[in-house]
Order: structure tokens, then C-alpha cells, then sequence
């Protein structure tokens, strides 16, 4: 099975730079699960998602097609982290009372993947994935940020990418789907931590693949006068799906 991975290469950016995701959003989700037995975090990355379930959940069953991700991965005595097809796993016929996708569903093919979480899940159990769409800070560095991620480095961005920017709305869900709330996350960072997490875009990947240059460098230096010596808050909108079989 021939499957992107637009991430190793970058995998300890994406471990230091990417955005975390807030108590509320996980507080929601657990709110709608009733066993906590087993939980499957696909497309783990580093481990973000998996280190939090892995405080609530008996045991915790973390894939990604990325060994480098892995290896950059939070560790725990109940997390088990293996290389795997999100469309096909080696799990056992209803395994799970969740199954979480953090920022990753746009990359899958998505009726082999849903026909994956169908045999996976346990009767009364809970699927759930969510993305987070473009980020603002101020109007000045969110004119230079979209122009970055329209003008710059647009031509980029794989097709999927289209998913986020509907807020998975344009993905069909075989499911009943259950009416969740908006979230955010907000972050305090500096122009340099800033500037690290737009290096972990898989745009700037393919940019410095083709032209073999980050173009991050060409915005630099007007985000760093725009942001000054302090932290600033950085302010993500989180777009979640939700549904219980």
C-alpha cells in the first residue's frame, strides 16, 4: 500500500514545535466513552495524543506509517507504539472502547480506513478525529502568515490539505456523527518558536525538496520585527468529529 509520509524528515521539528491540543477538547471526548480499557491513537506522530490517553486508558495502541516519528515519540509503560497502515492493522476484531486521530485523517483512504475502525471498535465504543485549521496572532503577523501559506508556499501543499481548510466538513463519516463544540488552543511563543512550527509544515518540506531552500527564511526576519523580544499568544481554532457506535 503506497502511502505519503510527509513527516520523517522533519520528525524532531514535529516533536519540539507542534501544537499541543487543550484539556477541554480531551475532557469533551472522554465525557463520551464508557469503558477505558483500550484506546487506539492512529497516525501517533510523536506521541502527543497517546502520552495524554495513556493517563486514562489501561492500555494505549499507538501506529504511524513514520518510524522516525516514533523514535521521537513520548514514552510510557502502558503505550505501545508500532508501524502500521492506518487502513489495516494487525488488531484484533473489536479491540478498542476509542480510536483518536489527531491531525492525520485528510491523509488516509478514508473507506478503507473507516471500514478499519468498523471491525477495530468495540460495539459501544467511541471514534473520534480532529483537526486544527491556520493560526492568528495579530493582524500584522496573520497578513504576513497567510501570505506565506497562500502566495509562498501554497503551490505546495498536497490536495488533501483542502479537508482542513473545509474543517473536515468535506469528509463523509459512515457514522452517526454527535454535534460537538469549537475548541482552541493557545500557545505562548517566541518569533523563533513561531517560526519552528511553520518549518514543520509539509509544504516547507516539499518547497525545500523542489527548490532546495526553506522558504521560511524569505518571511523571517518580518516576523521577528513584527514580534519583538516577548512571547505572544498564538491562537489555533480546533475542529472536531465525533461519533459513537
Amino acid at each position: 500500500m503506497e502511502k505519503k509520509d510527509n513527516f520523517s524528515n522533519q520528525a524532531h521539528l514535529y516533536a519540539k514545535y507542534r501544537p499541543e491540543y487543550p484539556d477541554e477538547l480531551y475532557e469533551f471526548i472522554f465525557s463520551k466513552v464508557q469503558h477505558f480499557s483500550s484506546v487506539w491513537d492512529c497516525a501517533t506522530g510523536n506521541g502527543q495524543v497517546a502520552s495524554v490517553l495513556a493517563k486514562y486508558f489501561s492500555q494505549v495502541e499507538a501506529t504511524d506509517i513514520s518510524a522516525k516519528q516514533i523514535e521521537n515519540a513520548f514514552t510510557a509503560d502502558n503505550i505501545h507504539y508500532a508501524v502500521q497502515f492506518a487502513e489495516k492493522t494487525d488488531f484484533q476484531n473489536q479491540s478498542f472502547d476509542l480510536i483518536t486521530v489527531g491531525q492525520a485523517l485528510h491523509w488516509f483512504q478514508l473507506d478503507d480506513f473507516f471500514n478499519e475502525v468498523k471491525r477495530v471498535l468495540k460495539p459501544d465504543g467511541v471514534f473520534t478525529a480532529w483537526c486544527y485549521g491556520l493560526n492568528s496572532v495579530n493582524p500584522e503577523i496573520d497578513e504576513i502568515t497567510r501570505y506565506f501559506y497562500h502566495n509562498i508556499v501554497g503551490p505546495f501543499w498536497d490536495k488533501e490539505r483542502m479537508h482542513i481548510e473545509k474543517k473536515y466538513e468535506s469528509i463523509s463519516f459512515p457514522f452517526p456523527e454527535i454535534v460537538t463544540r469549537h475548541f482552541h488552543y493557545k500557545a505562548e511563543w517566541t518569533a523563533d518558536e513561531y517560526l519552528g512550527y511553520l518549518s514543520t509544515w509539509s509544504s516547507v518540506q516539499h518547497y525545500i525538496k523542489n527548490k532546495n531552500t526553506n522558504p521560511v527564511e524569505l518571511i523571517s526576519k518580518r516576523i521577528i520585527d513584527q514580534w519583538g523580544s516577548n512571547k505572544r499568544m498564538v491562537l489555533f481554532p480546533i475542529h472536531l468529529k465525533l461519533v459513537c457506535l
